[in-house]
């Protein structure tokens, strides 16, 4: 008999416990251990050397909390059944188990269009054939489509148990300690008013804290300008892999990443076999593949895997308005002119583009205050530090991209 009651040994929470078979079985499956080998954070371990912990690690976080939530509302009286308990658990391990390689990357590159999200959910119902339809439940509640409101919210919402997990663990590994979160104490104010998720009055501090730390870690962290510039160099290396290939050229890499290179994926084509194959790619094809192409005869090729290799990144300036086309000409007309380039293959070294910062959206979702007198109230007009105002607005910056003196 196998023991399907382990115990993770987790940096932060502690002791994390597998609730039940069905769960200890998903994380078994070949479909999400592979997420050992996927990065949470993409290229930022550039910048933050200690941040190379993995989406697996951030799964089981996620579910690790969501046991915490489901404790704490039925502990306050909210009804939650052991199917839809179960649901929760399900939905929030695989709630990230479609990304692909440094994260973020494939979306923008070799897929066309297809977001992780989609991913995640072709694998939801791979794997609910697989286990007999017991993933069905989950699959409402992660499209957002169960009548229980809150239970989606859970899952995805302002205040999620996604969030709670990677505000904590990426502030925790890259040892910015402004994003430290106290998750635990979010989750003990939560409950539940005419089916929505309110936090309880007390827990207002915690909430301003959640939202000032999602702000910091957005600049400082998921935003900052030389994990932004690395994670662009490895989106064009992989355009430029992907052109390179349909004009005939090989280049070495794993089966799984050829197939990618070689077809055309949108979600129209994502079948099963496409699913398989995809779910054959991580960090590893990735990189290396790079170390192959970093002495590939492309000009541009090889100039970006040696880039991000040997991280000699491209220089990168943020500025408040947007880049103005003279300087993005100057640039490119350097190179050209340097290296005897087409404007084409320049503009992989030279590029804009923008980043914005939103911390709380107030438009499609809201944080709500529950009163002792019963009054719920939007953590907006709750509040009163009055930033978190300015935290609602969205604050948008350029960026402009180019090598420094020599590539």
């Amino acid at each position: 008999m196998h023991n399907k009651l382990k115990i993770f040994n987790d940096p932060i929470y502690g002791f994390i416990t597998i609730p039940n078979s069905l769960i200890f079985d998903l994380i078994e499956h070949k479909y999400f251990q592979r997420l050992r080998r996927i990065s949470q954070m993409g290229m930022s371990y550039l910048v933050y050397p200690g941040a190379h912990h993995t989406r697996f690690h951030h799964a089981l976080g996620c579910m690790h909390l969501m046991q915490k939530a489901v404790n704490v509302l039925r502990f306050k009286g909210v009804v939650i059944s052991n199917d839809e308990e179960q649901a929760l658990y399900i939905a929030i391990l695989l709630h990230d188990i479609g990304h692909g390689p440094f994260s973020h990357a494939m979306e923008h590159s070799i897929v066309n269009g297809v977001s992780h999200e989609q991913i995640s959910l072709l694998f939801m119902e791979q794997l609910n054939k697989e286990f007999n339809l017991s993933l069905t439940l989950a699959i409402q509640i992660f499209k957002g489509e169960y009548e229980r409101k809150f239970l989606c919210q859970l899952i995805s919402g302002q205040l999620d148990m996604d969030r709670a997990d990677y505000l904590k663990r990426d502030s925790f590994y890259t040892g910015v300690a402004e994003g430290n979160i106290n998750s635990e104490r979010l989750i003990t104010m939560l409950n539940v008013i005419d089916n929505e998720l309110v936090v309880e009055e007390k827990g207002i501090y915690s909430v301003e804290k959640f939202l000032v730390a999602r702000r910091l870690m957005y600049w400082q962290v998921y935003l900052h300008k030389t994990s932004l510039a690395a994670e662009q160099l490895l989106i064009r290396v992989l355009k430029r892999a992907k052109e390179l290939t349909s004009h005939g050229v090989t280049l070495k890499s794993s089966e799984a990443l050829q197939f990618f290179l070689k077809q055309e994926i949108t979600l129209e084509n994502f079948n099963s076999e496409t699913l398989n194959i995809f779910a054959r790619l991580d960090d590893y094809d990735i990189v290396s593949a790079m170390k192959e192409w970093q002495f590939h005869d492309d000009f541009v090729l090889k100039n970006l895997c040696d880039m991000l290799i040997n991280r000699d990144l491209l220089k990168v300036k943020l500025k408040n308005e947007e880049i103005n086309k003279e300087s993005l000409q100057l640039h490119i007309q350097k190179l050209t002119d340097t290296y005897n380039i087409s404007k084409s293959e320049a503009k992989y070294f030279v590029f804009t583009g923008e980043i914005s910062n939103q911390a709380y959206q107030i438009k499609n979702q809201h944080i709500n205050i529950l009163y002792k007198n019963g009054k719920v109230q939007d953590i907006i007009e709750a509040t009163d530090q009055l930033n978190l105002k300015a935290l609602s607005k969205k604050v948008t910056k350029y960026y402009i991209c180019y090598p420094k003196e020599k590539l």
